[in-house]
């Protein structure tokens, strides 16, 4: 955990998370207030980090340290829900394994060890989990994606007698899906060298939403300003999704270089944009008017044998990163409080390292 106060006064600021005796394959940052975490006002805003691992685990972390472990996959835990399931009063989670089964999780658990908070176990898929995303029209809504490219629908408000038949919707796509994004009734999946879009109420392709490199390994999408950043080798794209469907052969709007072999995680907001890979010692943060790198961040230990940035979770001016290594090692860093770029803090023209507060997509412009 990086403290910023700290680390602007040159001291020793940095407070690894090693719970995890395995790699890091996904993480989540909620937001204390939507998990119903927090336990005085003063920490309405702030965050818990959720990281699922190769260790089988799923840990719940807060304040610097593990707060809750859930187990219950009998192999690696390989995805996480992007968002929490429902109206807020069930504060449920999801997991997606190797084992090719589908966890609903209550955050309202009490106990350390998660005792009774498996909710539900969803069966169906016939290969490991890899992807899985929350629905916008429905947040009752799970879409998952194994690793033989089916997709899944599943009404996670069904009640419990019924939850054995709760998949509402299937499809398949061509070609290994990469990342998969929910907006209104829309479902964004990058596969191959495209992105293409599914209306999660027909499970029909509705449209192409852009076409990247020859191989594409991440994307994000940001509808408000229609915008999709995918991740290929050694850079990522930036494209326009009007201008990707009125042309045969689109091209980006921003080339994102800088970067040692795939760019596997992609994090995009309305101020910026977030990249990393396996290979990469920093993950490196771009300005999303410009395209222009304004900072970069290290995201490895190697004098633990912990290079490249093995997953990623970004909300508002928090970020989470896991190393590729084999220990587990995550890196929490909070910028609330920074009021200059870290890599120039002393510079009287440095700007906040990014918003102070966190945002929806659905919010207007200001």
């Amino acid at each position: 955990m990086l403290k910023i106060d700290s680390f602007v006064g040159g001291k020793d600021c940095i407070v690894t998370l090693t719970d995890h005796n395995a790699r890091v394959t996904c993480m989540r940052l909620f937001s204390c207030l939507e998990a119903s975490f927090f336990r005085s006002e003063t920490q309405r805003n702030e965050n818990v980090l959720v990281t699922s691992s190769c260790d089988h685990s799923i840990r719940l972390w807060w304040k610097g340290s593990c707060q809750r472990c859930f187990r219950c996959h009998n192999r690696p835990v390989s995805t996480l829900s992007d968002k929490l399931l429902g109206d807020g009063s069930s504060n449920l989670f999801a997991s997606g394994g190797e084992d090719g089964t589908v966890r609903l999780w209550s955050l309202n658990s009490s106990g350390k060890r998660g005792q009774h908070a498996l909710k539900a176990t969803l069966h169906g898929h016939e290969k490991p989990l890899k992807l899985m995303s929350v629905a916008g029209h429905r947040t009752s809504l799970l879409v998952t994606v194994s690793k033989d490219s089916k997709i899944r629908v599943w009404d996670t408000a069904t009640s419990p007698a019924a939850r054995s038949s709760c998949c509402v919707g299937m499809t398949s796509m061509p070609g290994a899906p990469v990342g998969i994004k929910c907006h209104q009734s829309f479902l964004y999946v990058a596969a191959s060298s495209s992105v293409l879009t599914i209306d999660l109420r027909t499970m029909r392709k509705a449209f192409t939403a852009a076409i990247g490199q020859p191989e594409l390994h991440s994307f994000e999408i940001l509808p408000s300003k229609y915008l999709v950043c995918t991740g290929g080798n050694n850079r990522a794209l930036l494209w326009d999704i009007r201008k990707s469907q009125e042309v045969m052969k689109p091209e980006p709007i921003a080339e994102l270089d800088g970067h040692n072999g795939p760019v596997t995680h992609v994090h995009m907001d309305p101020y910026k944009i977030v990249t990393g890979g396996p290979h990469d010692f920093c993950t490196n943060v771009w300005d999303l008017e410009t395209g222009l790198q304004s900072n970069s961040l290290i995201c490895c230990d190697p004098e633990r044998n912990a290079n490249g940035c093995a997953a990623m979770a970004v909300d508002g001016c928090r970020i989470a990163t896991a190393s590729s290594g084999e220990e587990g090692l995550v890196r929490f860093r909070d910028f609330m409080q920074a009021s200059h770029s870290v890599s120039s803090y002393e510079d009287e023209l440095g700007s906040k390292f990014w918003n102070k507060n966190s945002y929806s997509d659905t919010d207007s412009e200001t």
